[in-house]
């Protein structure tokens, strides 16, 4: 008699659910134990929820130039906002932007509406400042004479050069620190010497007094002057207010106080001169590769306009000693850079130092931001209080929990005994779900919106269908006159099929409308596409096997009346029965 042939196990058969299982519920833990180490176990709240200020702003092009809105040009103009932003003292803000043409602020409770709405709707003010003194970032005591002013420190600063011509690292380290034995006095003569000198001087701004050689006079106290040092000694460059502050009210025709960072993390001070050069005079600017050195530099270009009051200032500036034959580079009050002269320059100029090739095309992108051919316009500014941002979330959870309640109790009166599958499910997905948003918030800066929460909401019944997909198919099995195992097994490759389907269609529903819209709609893409992968995870490796490993319980393979898989109820057939079949090589009875 002929062996019979091996038979196949059930189509998507399961031989290992419980190490499958396993797998599943140490990620999980393993997850939730890396939010509570990170700190972060709560998800980032939206403005909407957190309450703050929401600001669209829409680029507009000037005429002529309407391929200037294009992606280096937003990142450009996200980058100075973001500045200004934090300048303003803000944490937590997020500039970034939004499809082609859109940039969004969110800003925390706690800013000052007016004031930020003023800092990121106009446009940079960019100029080229003399630079008169610089000294370390923290405050100097008062010097006795009237007219003097603190000691240069010294500063680590870049050097510009005209092309061909030898440049200096912002010069010797000797030549940029004051003379040991230069008094106050001498100082404060420099300054004002050098506030006489400049093109476009402070109305107040008032000569000194004549000098005799063999017995030289104290200089005439000028008031304005005298409060421009005291400014000066007083500012404190490392604190965030002061240095926020600095210089940011300063009109053009007047010289000012302002901070810049030196060495990274150190911040120096300096009293400027009146701008000699604005942006508008920058035609382009670059970063490049020195040739000669190898070195990263940033290359720029004025307007002839421009490049006639560029050589004006670097000839006069290339005579001085340092630090007065500097140049600062002005952006919204703040120093990004102090170039030192050491010849004079005209239309083309570079500006070399210890730049790696981020800061040297930060440096470029601001440059050319003075030339940018963008202007901005709010689209929409949105409000919310904390107090209404709170009642938004409870309402939302509220919500939430109605929601995922009904769900249950339809579960429960449907499915009876399947329905502890569904809600432990539903479980592992809520864990899955909070995790991963309390971990996505400091790591891509994810927040929890209104819209993301109605997301979430609207997951409940896409994860529950697909439960429901999975059971009807186990069900139809059973009334086909199969025994529970033999169904599980046999309906899990058409439920299958149909759940990937229907989550293929959710997800690249969500795809779409997160890559199409602005603003807090993204928040509701966003969740819906996130739920949608957790469930085929959570339907894979945690529904399927916890229901493999049910149907070899009594319970459900007894098909219990509260079971939910009770034959009697869903009207099955008769059991399927093998018919016999004779072998060929029996050999017939002798009569």
């Amino acid at each position: 008699m002929a062996a019979p042939k091996k038979g196949r196990g059930p189509s998507g058969g399961q031989g290992k659910p419980g190490r499958t299982l396993a797998l599943f519920l140490i990620a999980m833990i393993a997850l939730t134990a890396g939010m509570f180490a990170s700190g972060e176990v709560k998800p980032r709240l939206g403005i909407d929820l957190a309450g703050g200020t929401t600001i669209t702003l829409k680029a507009k092009a000037e005429p002529g130039q309407e391929n200037a809105i294009n992606e280096t040009n937003m990142n450009t103009a996200v980058g100075i906002i973001d500045r200004r932003v934090n300048g303003l003292g803000v944490s937590e803000a997020e500039v970034q932007t939004q499809g082609r043409e859109h940039i969004i602020v969110n800003i925390p409770k706690g800013t000052n509406e007016k004031q930020a709405r003023e800092q990121v709707g106009t446009t940079a003010q960019l100029y080229f400042r003399p630079v008169l003194t610089v000294a370390g970032s923290e405050p100097t005591p008062p010097t006795p004479s009237a007219g003097s002013t603190p000691s240069a420190g010294a500063s680590a600063t870049p050097s510009a050069s005209a092309s061909g011509a030898a440049a200096d690292k912002g010069g010797d380290d000797k030549e940029k620190e004051a003379s040991p034995s230069a008094s106050a006095t001498t100082q404060g003569r420099a300054v004002t010497d050098a506030l006489k000198k400049a093109p476009t001087p402070s109305a107040s701004t008032a000569p000194t007094t004549a000098q005799s050689p063999e017995a030289p006079a104290p200089p005439t106290p000028d008031p304005a002057t005298a409060k421009l040092e005291q400014q000066f000694a007083a500012l404190n460059c490392a604190d965030k207010t002061q240095r926020s502050s600095a210089g940011k009210n300063a009109k053009p025709t007047e010289p000012t106080v302002a901070c810049g960072e030196g060495a990274p993390g150190q911040w120096e001070k300096y009293i400027l001169g009146p701008a000699e050069v604005d942006g508008k005079d920058v035609d382009d600017a670059q970063a490049a590769i020195d040739q000669r050195t190898g070195q990263w530099i940033v290359q720029m270009e004025f307007t002839s306009e421009g490049s006639k009051k560029f050589q004006k200032i670097t000839a006069r500036l290339s005579q001085q000693q340092p630090p007065m034959n500097q140049f600062a580079i002005v952006l919204d009050g703040e120093v990004v850079s102090a170039p030192s002269v050491r010849t004079t320059l005209s239309a083309n100029a570079e500006i070399s130092g210890n730049f790696t090739q981020e800061s040297a095309q930060d440096l470029g992108n601001i440059l050319s931001y003075g030339a940018l051919p963008l202007s901005f316009q709010e689209d929409s500014v949105t409000t919310v209080t904390a107090a209404l941002g709170d009642e938004q979330l409870k309402a939302g959870l509220i919500a939430g929990a109605i929601g995922l309640a009904l769900v249950i109790i339809y579960l429960v009166v449907y499915y009876r005994g399947l329905s502890l599958i569904a809600i432990l499910s539903l479980i592992a997905s809520a864990i899955l779900t909070y995790t991963i948003m309390s971990l996505l918030g400091p790591a891509i800066g994810f927040a929890l919106n209104l819209p993301a929460v109605c997301g979430a909401i609207v997951a409940i019944g896409i994860t529950a269908d697909s439960f429901i997909v999975y059971f009807e198919r186990i069900r139809d099995e059973i009334r086909d006159g199969r025994t529970l195992r033999p169904a599980v097994e046999r309906g899990w490759p058409r439920a299958r099929r149909t759940i990937l389907v229907s989550d293929f269609v959710s997800f690249l529903a969500a795809a779409v409308l997160f890559i199409v819209t602005v603003g807090k709609v993204q928040g509701f893409a966003f969740t819906l596409g996130l739920t949608t992968l957790l469930d085929v995870v959570v339907v894979f490796f945690f529904t399927k096997p916890l229901m493999t490993l049910m149907a070899r319980t009594k319970f459900f393979s007894s098909g219990h009346p509260w079971s939910g898989l009770d034959p009697k109820r869903l009207g099955a057939k008769p059991p399927l029965r093998r018919s016999r079949r004779v072998s060929a090589t029996t050999e017939p009875k002798e009569a």
